[in-house]
């Protein structure tokens, strides 16, 4: 099973014949790409972005292919995903699960352009209609309750019913008087801005002690908000069931995890009421579904994490349409700049909030090279730790 089997008859799409990667300079992050040949002329593409190590990632993505996936059917999705994850023995951490995800993706627009279908009619069809999206990153600014009101209003403006943002700037393990004090301000004032009706998640970055953590609980809890996610690092995720006990609202996580082996200390200890896997990190859309079917037998809700670029965004809406514990979508596109989309030929659109069921074959996304040579990565980095880390690099 972890070799390649040149005798078993090969489906519509070919056999891989080559594999490249991509990246995309942005003010924000750059982000990365993999792009599967067949030898039947069709090429399937994937999100390999890592935050940090896009270079590191690219060069493992060339050379898992190399070892475990030239000359294999991508129609062999489930053995191909164990190829890569078990072939090099080592499993490769954050790196080796961006790269796994990646290329997973790239089976299933492969499989979908042989076809002719989008790449959600593999994956069990479509629960619903459209899948509803929230803003991640409209708060890139100063840390002042009119600025982020103003911003906040702008948002729904827009036609999102969903907001998540971090109030809390460069806080670690503690928060002192005057920064707890300023972040509740921050919550108050974009809860006032944006209404009722608007849900409103609370970002905690996993930095937090469980004292902090804790206080936390009480500080949020007039503010109706729809969660609050990864308070603690899962250092501490024995911790996690204890505060979810003691929480008014529903504590979310699960983005640092790569796979079913690693949540499963998570849905051991029920420590999360909504599980947040991400296409390009927690295995593809052949891992993610797994997760999705465990949550829901814990009686858990799907809310993918993507901080990628609008490429997972597509992606993520194919793989959530047939999730049937789906709560809602995260989505950066609203932060990037237009030359974004138009290296990402075809990405769906968010319209009044939501994104609707794909038509075309596969993801329906091609990558326009043109303007990834004008586009280069940047190699920047942003410390969250640090004071003003939330302007994202941008002045």
């Amino acid at each position: 099973m972890l070799t390649v089997n040149r005798t078993r008859p090969v489906g519509p799409a070919g056999r891989i014949s080559r594999v490249e990667t991509l990246m995309l300079g942005t003010a924000w992050r750059d982000f990365g790409y993999v792009r599967v040949h067949t030898d039947e002329g069709l090429t399937g593409i994937g999100e390999i972005t890592h935050p940090y190590r896009g270079r590191e990632v690219c060069s493992l993505t060339e050379s898992l292919a190399q070892r475990h996936l030239l000359g294999a059917d991508p129609f062999d999705v489930e053995e191909l995903w164990l190829r890569v994850y078990q072939g090099d023995f080592l499993r490769g951490g954050d790196v080796g699960g961006v790269a796994l995800s990646g290329l997973d993706q790239a089976m299933y627009d492969l499989m979908g352009k042989a076809l002719g279908v989008p790449a959600y009619r593999l994956t069990g069809g479509a629960c619903r209609d459209r899948v509803r999206v929230y803003a991640n990153g409209w708060y890139n600014g100063e840390r002042d309750p009119e600025v982020f009101a103003a911003k906040a209003r702008e948002t729904v403006a827009r036609g999102f019913t969903a907001l998540k943002f971090d109030p809390f700037g460069p806080g670690l393990h503690e928060l002192d008087r005057a920064e707890l004090r300023r972040s509740t301000e921050l919550v108050a004032a974009v809860r006032d801005a944006i209404g009722p009706d608007v849900d409103l998640f609370v970002e905690g970055h996993a930095r937090f002690a469980m004292p902090t953590a804790a206080r936390l609980l009480r500080e949020l809890e007039p503010f109706d908000i729809g969660w609050l996610e990864e308070p603690m690092p899962w250092t501490h995720i024995e911790r996690y069931a204890e505060l979810r006990q003691r929480a008014p609202f529903p504590i979310s996580g699960g983005e640092h995890f790569h796979n079913r082996y690693e949540y499963k200390q998570l849905f051991a200890t029920a420590a999360v009421d909504i599980i947040q896997p991400d296409l390009s990190m927690a295995g593809g859309l052949t891992e993610v579904r797994k997760l999705a079917a465990i949550a829901d037998s814990h009686g858990m809700l799907v809310a993918p994490h993507n901080s990628n670029s609008p490429l997972c965004t597509t992606v993520s809406v194919h793989a959530g349409l047939g999730i049937p514990n789906l709560k809602i979508l995260e989505t950066f596109d609203g932060l990037l700049e237009d030359h974004v989309f138009q290296a990402l030929r075809g990405v769906l659109p968010i319209e009044d909030g939501h994104i609707g069921l794909p038509t075309a074959p596969g993801f329906g996304v091609e990558l326009v090279d043109e303007v990834f040579a004008e586009h280069p990565p940047t190699h920047r980095f942003w410390n969250m730790f640090e004071d003003g880390w939330e302007k994202r690099n941008r002045t």
